[in-house]
């Protein structure tokens, strides 16, 4: 009877132990996966430089051209455009991209952009230095604004076997409202959507 009831507490303690492991990685999945979409390009995910790295990055001499895609969700009262359509770089030039964005309603409205890179494996060659959607962006009733891109494209891509068709690396951006209201009172947005 004793060694049936330890090896039922050893059962117990061993689920209870899995259990707060499989928790555990719960609530550690999506920050591990961010890293790994930032590290790996994995679903379009762009690579973030500073200055100091964007500096050390040479002028390949080739060129791509570059697609700006501009959405903002179905409830956000907002225009959303990029000033140019698209952009023929230099590979390893850093280059800027203007978007304009209008708030069209009478209350402020806060959103932050979400971005992907198409074709998906051009991605992790794909590096912004600077980037509105970093930031959230508070927009007054009528106001407007122009948001930089700042960006290369790492001339590591011209080495790798997976992109030798690229011509074109398209850069997608939608912004989702995160607050309405004025700017002292903030309301959090409706979730969904």
């Amino acid at each position: 009877m004793v060694q049936g009831r330890a090896a039922n507490r050893k059962v117990a303690l061993t689920a209870a132990g899995a259990a707060l492991g499989m928790l555990g990685l719960g609530f550690a999945s999506v920050p591990l996966y961010r890293i790994f979409c930032q590290v790996t390009g994995y679903g379009g995910t762009t690579q973030r430089a500073d200055e100091a790295k964007a500096a050390t990055i040479r002028d390949s001499g080739h060129t791509m051209s570059i697609r700006f895609d501009a959405n903002v969700e179905r409830n956000m009262p907002w225009q959303f455009k990029p000033l140019q359509r698209t952009d023929t770089v230099s590979i390893g030039a850093r280059d800027m991209a203007l978007f304009w964005a209008k708030n069209t309603s009478d209350k402020t409205i806060t959103g932050t952009a979400s971005f992907n890179v198409e074709p998906e494996q051009a991605a992790r060659y794909f590096n912004k230095i600077q980037c509105f959607c970093f930031t959230a962006q508070t927009l007054k009733p009528g106001e407007e604004v122009r948001m930089p891109v700042l960006y290369y494209v790492d001339p590591a891509i011209l080495d790798d076997p997976d992109n030798k068709d690229v011509q074109q690396i398209t850069l997608s951006y939608t912004f989702h409202v995160t607050a309405i209201g004025d700017a002292k009172t903030l309301d959090q947005a409706p979730t969904g959507g």
